[in-house]
């Protein structure tokens, strides 16, 4: 297996540091690493919810997570709420990394509850995926800037998704304030995103917000911004 990397950060000295391993095979129930503010329940043979331990992440946490699907496993990934990024009194930025592995065979389905960005709060987010030329893959993100009345935050997301050997996503958004997009008028503060592998799907685009697109090495990748997310 792959061990995940950190992706584009210096090492940092954070306040909290989270840190969840999740590990599903065909014989077993999915293993749980937990420790920090980020827990992990089973909720069936093949399900797991992810639990806030603590509130988190605050400024100058870092959460890294990491999920293996072993070769012919299923896993599916949910959380019991949304989970809420704030700053602290001494910097607003808090990092999280994501990293998932699909073996040969295998089945992940990872959609949680949304991120919520606070007023005045970073969070900067890396997600590596692996996967089997013959597995199966459905990573939902979605992110929320402001709570009611807010609109003062910033998310930054990267995206690096390979088929075994095969680069099949670089992606890289930005949502909030003082992002390149944006702007007094018209700017996005909601994010729905979704990686699916595979997937034949052809285009598919509504006005300027919403759309579909298909992966040259096979899968989908659909992206809606907006101004709120939908219930």
């Amino acid at each position: 297996m792959c061990s995940p990397s950190r992706i584009g950060r210096p090492p940092t000295n954070p306040l909290l540091r989270t840190e969840l391993r999740i590990v599903a095979t065909r014989s077993a129930l999915p293993e749980i690493h937990a420790r920090g503010a980020l827990s992990a329940r089973r909720t069936g043979r093949r399900t797991v919810h992810l639990i806030g331990a603590a509130a988190a992440p605050l400024g100058g946490d870092e959460i890294d997570v990491v999920v293996v699907v072993a070769p012919g496993a299923e896993l599916v990934v949910r959380s019991v709420a949304a989970t809420l990024a704030l700053p602290n009194s001494t910097t607003p930025l808090s990092l999280g990394r994501w990293y998932f592995e699909v073996g040969h065979g295998g089945s992940l389905d990872f959609d949680p509850q949304p991120m919520i960005v606070a007023g005045g709060a970073q969070h900067h987010v890396s997600t590596t995926v692996r996967v089997a030329s013959d597995a199966r893959l459905r990573v939902r993100e979605r992110v929320q800037i402001g709570r009611t009345g807010e609109d003062g935050g910033r998310w930054e997301g990267d995206l690096v998704a390979d088929i075994e050997q095969t680069p099949l996503l670089r992606h890289r958004l930005e949502l909030g304030a003082g992002t390149a997009a944006d702007d007094a008028l018209s700017a996005a503060r909601a994010l729905d995103s979704e990686l699916v592998y595979p997937d034949e799907r052809p285009v598919a685009t509504t006005g300027l917000t919403r759309t579909r697109l298909p992966l040259a090495a096979g899968g989908s990748l659909f992206t809606h911004i907006g101004t709120r997310l939908a219930e």
